[in-house]
Formats: structure tokens, C-alpha cells, sequence
């Protein structure tokens, strides 16, 4: 996924707020689950998340999100953030997490998902 960081996405200093980094990841993490599973997806937990640095106002933001470990009805999905210079094409780590997310059958409950390959 990539988004672009808006002022409405900023704090005072001009940088993004860590709760709209972490609604970036869930929804990347979400995405990269749901099309695992082919399952509606639910998260359940976040965690380890490393903020390694700021990302300023206008930087673009590219998410990557990858299935890693598969348990029953969960998946563990790694989630990295880069921000990138518009103009220099420059491009760091920003963020990196973890997260658990759970396939839910029609009824609300979990459901196996496929074992990696």
C-alpha cells in the first residue's frame, strides 16, 4: 500500500502521528491476511512495533506486509513502513510491527486457514 502524509495526519512538530502509522499497518496487515485466508480477517493483537524514525509531512509511505507463520486460525503478519522523499526518491525504514489477525467463518467464529506453502 502506499499513502502520502497529509497535515491532517501530522502532530505539532509536522510529523506522523504514531496511532495513524499503526492504522496504516493494521489495514496493510488486514489486506495481506484477507487475501491469505481468502477469510474475513480480524486483528487480535499488535505487536512489537519500532518506531525507527520520524516521517515528515509530505513524505510518501509504503507498507509491505507479509504472512509469516500460520497457526490454526491465525496468521502472524510482518508489517514495514518506508517513507520515501518525493523529490530524492530517498527511502528508510520507518516502522516495522507484528501482527496477529484471525480468520472468522460466516458466523463470527474462528476457522482454519491454509498451511504456508
Amino acid at each position: 500500500m502506499t499513502e502520502i502524509v497529509f497535515p491532517d495526519h501530522t502532530n505539532h512538530l509536522g510529523t506522523l502521528f504514531g496511532g495513524q502509522a499503526l492504522a496504516w499497518m493494521d489495514k496493510a496487515a488486514f489486506v495481506a491476511a484477507s487475501r491469505y485466508a481468502r477469510r474475513t480477517v480480524v486483528t487480535a493483537r499488535s505487536e512489537q512495533i519500532d518506531f525507527h524514525t520520524a516521517v515528515p509531512k509530505g513524505a510518501l509511505v509504503e507498507l509491505v506486509a507479509r504472512v509469516v507463520e500460520v497457526g490454526r486460525t491465525s496468521m502472524q503478519v510482518e508489517v514495514e513502513m518506508r517513507k520515501e522523499d518525493l523529490l530524492t526518491g530517498a527511502s528508510e525504514l520507518a516502522t516495522r510491527g507484528r501482527f496477529t489477525m484471525i480468520a472468522l467463518d460466516a458466523g463470527g467464529r474462528p476457522t482454519p486457514v491454509p498451511a504456508l506453502p
